[in-house]
């Protein structure tokens, strides 16, 4: 998905080298970091919300009596 999303965003349809340009580079360059960062913030969000309902089960089966 990486691959398309940031290749469609800095390579034009029609090519004109073989050899990607300075800009091109530059902009998959940023285009994969920030993909990257938000991946990363994503799975982080992710973690700390399926701990956070781990939690409140726990609380809640701790509430009624039952294991």
């Amino acid at each position: 998905r990486m691959t398309q999303a940031c290749h469609r965003k800095c390579v034009p349809p029609h090519y004109k080298e073989s050899e990607l340009s300075k800009g091109e580079s530059v902009c998959l360059d940023r285009c994969v970091a920030k993909y990257l960062e938000v991946h990363e913030r994503m799975g982080k969000k992710l973690t700390e919300l399926s701990l956070q309902d781990e939690e409140l089960l726990k609380r809640m089966q701790q509430g009624t009596g039952t294991a």
